[in-house]
């Protein structure tokens, strides 16, 4: 990442509000959870790449994604693993794996071990999280 685009994405809270819809800004700055079936990219089977919606990087292929049954887009691998930060999440009384944009830091879902081969992981991420650019 570039030192501008670093600065892009550092931004104070101030400026996620006013850039983000209120919807975005509870999922990427507040770690909320969009309700199953609600988001624009559960059914989506267009090729391209699915991007952060709060920086910009790209952060999944089109080529990973599969439908898992849970509600949400998943993908069964990220687009490069520099794109995301897994981190422990032990809210809501349960222990998971969180799953964050790297360059932001904004919540993008979160990992499971109960994906597809090749990986045999579940990236379950929010629609709120990503924009999508087709190819």
């Amino acid at each position: 990442m570039s030192n501008e685009e670093a600065a892009e994405a550092n931004r104070s809270d101030e400026q996620w509000r006013s850039e983000l819809s209120p919807e975005r800004y509870q999922v990427l700055r507040r770690a909320a959870t969009e309700p199953a079936w609600s988001g624009e990219y559960v059914h989506n089977h267009a090729d391209g790449t699915y991007r952060c919606a709060g920086c910009g990087t790209v952060l999944f292929d089109s080529t990973t994604k599969f439908e898992s049954g849970s509600g949400w887009p998943s993908f069964y691998e990220p687009a490069t693993a520099a794109a995301v930060e897994l981190r422990a999440d032990t809210s809501h009384g349960m222990t998971r794996t969180e799953v964050v944009c790297r360059a932001c830091g904004g919540h993008l879902g979160h990992v499971f071990d109960d994906g597809p081969a090749p990986t045999g992981q579940r990236y379950c991420i929010n629609s709120l999280a990503l924009d999508f650019k087709e190819n």
